[in-house]
């Protein structure tokens, strides 16, 4: 059984699937207690939730008629049967995306048969959490997946720069850079760009948070 926090249907509004529709669905609680977190509500374990099977979730899926799903959190790799509810997923024609933290390895999941696609975040120090980073996760990632750097200032910039460098990032997959929302101007980020002449890296907007209220759910 699943906990789930929420679900719903809207765009996805990052990641490579930006401005698509898809359906939510949003796990209780993380590992990880970043400064800038936008779902901490989610993140404890008296967190309201439905209990929800692995059939239920997948019902509620077909029902909304949307193939895109993603699965979120709080960080959706603590659930231990995640994988049987991926597949289930993909058996039914859906595409599965999973947000993750970067602090849990994705490597049983990678090399299963029903591969979703990661977007996998990197902590950068004004997170308070890049010492749980596991950047041996790079090592399975494909040109389907994504990795995530949410940037609250000029530090940050930089620690995205290096580790996008250090592990060759931009020849195994997409890499964002996303403003911390209210922290970094995205004309900021776009300087930096300029600056370093970040070619294959890509400024995200969280498109969801530009429509409609930022602390709104269900969006």
């Amino acid at each position: 059984m699943f906990p789930v926090a929420e679900r719903f249907v809207s765009i996805n509004g990052e990641g490579k699937k930006a401005g698509e529709l898809a359906v939510f669905v949003r796990f209780r609680q993380c590992n990880l207690r970043c400064t800038y977190c936008d779902t901490q509500w989610a993140n404890s374990d008296d967190c309201p939730v439905e209990m929800m099977s692995a059939e239920d979730i997948v019902g509620y899926v077909k029902s909304t008629g949307v193939t895109n799903v993603t699965l979120t959190g709080g960080e959706p790799l603590l659930q231990n049967e995640i994988y049987e509810l991926i597949e289930k997923l993909m058996v039914n024609g859906h595409n599965v995306e999973i947000e993750t933290n970067g602090s849990i390895s994705i490597e049983k999941l990678s090399q299963k048969s029903f591969r979703p696609d990661f977007t996998l975040d990197y902590k950068l120090p004004s997170s308070c959490m890049e010492s749980f980073m596991l950047t041996e996760n790079y090592k399975y990632l494909s040109g389907n997946d994504v990795v995530k750097f949410v940037v609250g200032n000029r530090e940050d910039l930089k620690k995205a720069l290096e580790i996008t460098k250090t592990f060759a990032l931009t020849e195994k997959c997409t890499v964002y850079l996303s403003a911390v929302f209210g922290k970094i101007t995205p004309a900021e980020i776009v300087e930096f760009m300029k600056e370093k002449n970040l070619n294959k890296i890509r400024l995200q907007l969280q498109m969801h948070k530009f429509i409609w209220n930022p602390d709104l759910k269900g969006v």
